[in-house]
């Protein structure tokens, strides 16, 4: 398969830094979320919610990132 072009380097640039900002979003919020609730004892159901939607973001924006790096490789 051919390299990919000046257009579908841009397109995989631009998935790449949204799967970057995900990773970086997921990660703060996840942290923030945890902080918040051990301050105000949230039920832990609302911690596995949290801990599920962080993992769920975590491997979306890995899914992501692999499909730019197979594209990037030309296979």
């Amino acid at each position: 398969m051919p390299r990919p072009t000046p257009d579908d380097d841009a397109k995989l640039t631009a998935q790449g830094r949204q799967a970057a900002v995900v990773i970086a979003a997921a990660a703060v919020i996840w942290v923030a979320g945890n902080a918040l609730a051990t301050l105000y004892s949230w039920n832990v159901r609302y911690l596995f919610l949290l801990d599920f939607a962080a993992l769920a973001a975590f491997v979306w924006a890995l899914i992501v990132t692999w499909r730019v790096w197979n594209r990037r490789r030309g296979n």
